[in-house]
C-alpha cells in the first residue's frame, strides 16, 4: 500500500463525503496532489464550492449531485475519470472529519516531491551554463528553488531558516563537464602564472577570489600559497613560492610537486588577471550550484525526513552558492538580487499552523449512491489559531 496514494484518496473522500472540510483545507492546493486524476478533482470541488454548489450550504445529507458534478467538472480537464471513482475515494476514506490530517499528508509528500524537482532543474542548469560558461541559469534556478522553499515553509506552519543537518549528505564534489574542463584547467594556470611573474595583480582578486574556486584543489593550494605571501608583504617569485608551498607540506604529501610548481612559475605572456579570475568564479558557480542541488535531492529523497526539516536543510545547502554568488556580485561591482519573499496568503499559513487538528463530525452512516445519499453533516464550526 503506498501511504501518500492513501492519504490522496481519503481527502478527496471525506471532501465528497462531507463538503464542509473544504473550509478546512483552504492551505492545500490541487497540485499539491500527485495523480492528475486527484488533482482536477480536487479542483473541481473547490470550484464548485466557489461558486456556491448547494450540497456545501446545506445541513442535509449530501445530495448524489455534489459527487457527479464534481466527476462532470474534472471531466474537462482528465481522461478516464468515470462515476465508478469517486465511490472508490469514498470508500478509501475511514473518517471524513480527518480530512485536515489527511491533507497534512498529501502536503508532506508534495513538499518532498517539489523540492527534489526544483533541484533537478536546478542541477541541470548548472550543467548547461558550465558548457555555456554562463552563470545566469543556475543562479535563477536557484532563486527560484529558494522562493519555492520559503513558500512550502509557510503553507506546512514555519518560517524558513537555514539550519545544518546532523548527518550532512553524501555528495561528491562535481567536476566541470569534460568538454570544459581543459578550458578551466587551463585558464587556473594561466592565471597563477600571471600572479606570479606579476605580484601586484593580486591586488585585483585578493578580494573575491578564494582558493576554493579552483576547480583543480592543487592549484586552490597553490593560489593559497600566493595569497598567504601577498598577505605578509613577502616577495613572490618562483623560489618564495616553492619555499611556501614547502612550508605548508604540499610537496611531502605530493599535492604539488616541484615540476608542477616549475611549469605554473616559469615565463608568462601578458594575461588579464581581472578576466581570469573571473572566467574561474563562473566555474565556481556552476560546479557549486550542482553540488547543492546534488545535496538537495539526497535530503528530499530521505522519506523520513519531515518537511520543517528538510527545507531547512535544504536552505542550508544553499548556502555554499549564495557566499560565491555574493563573491562574484562583487568582482563584477552589482549587489546581489533579493530572493524573493512573497508568502501564500495569511488564511493558508493559519490553516497549516493549525497542525491538522481533526475537527468533530458525526460519521456519515453510507455512501452516495444511486439509490440512497449519505447522511454527513458538516461539523460545528470552530476556530484555530
Amino acid at each position: 500500500m503506498n501511504p501518500l496514494l492513501s492519504a490522496e484518496q481519503a481527502v478527496l473522500g471525506s471532501v465528497l463525503l462531507d463538503p464542509g472540510q473544504l473550509a478546512h483545507l483552504d492551505w492545500l492546493a490541487p497540485d499539491h496532489f500527485c495523480r492528475p486524476v486527484h488533482q482536477a478533482l480536487f479542483a473541481a470541488l473547490r470550484k464548485l464550492r466557489s461558486e456556491g454548489h448547494p450540497a456545501v450550504a446545506t445541513k442535509e445529507p449530501v445530495p448524489l449531485s455534489w459527487v457527479t458534478d464534481a466527476v462532470d467538472e474534472a471531466s474537462h480537464h482528465v481522461r478516464g475519470l468515470t462515476a465508478v471513482y469517486p465511490h472508490i475515494l469514498i470508500s478509501a476514506c475511514p473518517r471524513p472529519e480527518h480530512a485536515p490530517v489527511y491533507g497534512r499528508m498529501v502536503l508532506e509528500g508534495a513538499i518532498h516531491r517539489s523540492v527534489t524537482e526544483h533541484a533537478i532543474r536546478l542541477h541541470q542548469a548548472a550543467r548547461a551554463d558550465a558548457l555555456q560558461g554562463e552563470v545566469e541559469g543556475a543562479l535563477h534556478h536557484a532563486d527560484v528553488l529558494a522562493g519555492v522553499l520559503g513558500d512550502l515553509a509557510r503553507r506546512w506552519g514555519s518560517e524558513p531558516s537555514p539550519v545544518a543537518p546532523t548527518t550532512p549528505p553524501s555528495t561528491a564534489p562535481v567536476a566541470p563537464p569534460p568538454a570544459w574542463a581543459d578550458q578551466v584547467e587551463g585558464d587556473e594556470q594561466f592565471l597563477l602564472a600571471v600572479l606570479v611573474e606579476r605580484p601586484k595583480a593580486m591586488d585585483e582578486v585578493v578580494g573575491w577570489l578564494r582558493s576554493g574556486d579552483f576547480a583543480n584543489p592543487a592549484h586552490g593550494q597553490l593560489y593559497r600559497c600566493l595569497g598567504a605571501l601577498h598577505h605578509r608583504g613577502e616577495p613572490i617569485d618562483r623560489i618564495t613560492v616553492l619555499w611556501e608551498a614547502q612550508r605548508r607540506g604540499l610537496l611531502a604529501d605530493r599535492t604539488l610537486t616541484a615540476e608542477q610548481l616549475t611549469a605554473i612559475c616559469d615565463g608568462v605572456g601578458p594575461g588579464s588577471t581581472e578576466w581570469l579570475g573571473e572566467q574561474i568564479m563562473r566555474s565556481s558557480i556552476t560546479r557549486t550550484a550542482a553540488t547543492s542541488a546534488r545535496a538537495i535531492r539526497a535530503l528530499a529523497g530521505n522519506e523520513t525526513l519531515a518537511p520543517g526539516r528538510l527545507i531547512n536543510h535544504a536552505l542550508h545547502a544553499l548556502g555554499p552558492l549564495d557566499e560565491v554568488r555574493a563573491r562574484w556580485q562583487t568582482a563584477n561591482g552589482h549587489p546581489a538580487p533579493a530572493p524573493p519573499t512573497e508568502g501564500p496568503p495569511t488564511v493558508r499559513v493559519q490553516a497549516a499552523l493549525a497542525r491538522s487538528t481533526p475537527r468533530p463530525a458525526a460519521r456519515p452512516s453510507e455512501c452516495p449512491g444511486p439509490a440512497s445519499t449519505p447522511s454527513a453533516a458538516r461539523p460545528p464550526s470552530r476556530t484555530h489559531g
